[in-house]
């Protein structure tokens, strides 16, 4: 029985449900991001839009979690 369930169990397990590190989520949203600004930005090289959205973390108390990407976006943009 015990192994029955275990395989019930196992095969109940969706695709959505592995585990994705937080960072490589983060890092995949700075991405698109940064992306974004350069397609909005083209003037402005790669590094000076990180740096922007370096400046925008540093007024925004050090993080930028809790903000829309869109509104850091906006904010970038302000800056550059």
């Amino acid at each position: 029985e015990n192994s029955l369930q275990k395989t019930s169990t196992c095969s109940s397990v969706k695709p959505t449900d592995v585990f994705v590190s937080p960072y490589a989520l983060n890092l995949s949203s700075f991405t698109k991001l940064v992306k974004r600004l350069q397609e909005r930005h083209p003037e402005f090289s790669r590094h000076k839009i990180v740096e922007a959205v370096q400046e925008v973390r540093k007024i925004n108390k050090g993080v930028l979690s809790g903000l829309a990407i869109s509104s850091i976006e906006e904010k970038t943009s302000a800056i550059l």
